[in-house]
């Protein structure tokens, strides 16, 4: 007994071991550095004079990609003909597209709504059907059942009966 709660607390005592050493590794390097920037700060403003720096200026896309300048949005697709058919238009004909897009996609969407409407009302007719099968089944099933139970009842009485007889004139039984 006594060498069973050793192992569990000696178990304890390198989980919480872990943890704390996990819990260093994470958050370690995080305070390590606030630290030393923060005396690094204090010692800083103290003895160091400001940095004059002689470094270039970054890139631009303008040094890097000369070229990619000189396009235009306007220069976008002018050898297209159906995208330039499709800029000419004005945006009242754009929103009548886009209106007869939408009806064009309720009136499927509706279309295939009335399909799976009439798919589900057949099948529930079906399994209605079935049912009304397994209900009349149950009910012959039952009525065999009491019929079984009364004849079984009456066969009893006449085996009792016979029996009876059969003792009042000398049978012993087995």
């Amino acid at each position: 007994m006594s060498g069973g709660r050793r192992s569990g607390s000696w178990l304890r005592c390198c989980l919480v071991g872990f943890a704390i050493v996990s819990a260093l590794c994470v958050c370690g390097p995080a305070l390590y550095w606030k630290f030393k920037k923060g005396i690094r700060l204090g010692q800083l403003n103290s003895s160091c004079p400001p940095c004059n720096c002689d470094c270039p200026p970054p890139l631009s896309l303008r040094n890097f990609a000369a070229g990619l300048i000189n396009l235009s949005v306007s220069d976008c697709g002018k050898d297209d003909p159906d995208l330039q058919k499709e800029m000419e238009k004005q945006l009242v004909d754009l929103l009548t597209e886009e209106l007869k897009l939408r009806e064009m996609v309720s009136e499927e969407q509706i279309r295939h709504m009335n399909i799976t409407s009439g798919e589900a009302r057949r099948v529930a007719s079906q399994y209605q059907k079935e049912a009304e099968k397994c209900n009349a089944a149950t009910e012959t099933c039952e009525e065999a059942r009491e019929r079984a139970e009364r004849l079984v009842v009456k066969e009893r009485k006449v085996t009792s009966l016979w029996e009876r007889r059969a003792r009042q004139m000398g049978w012993e039984g087995e």
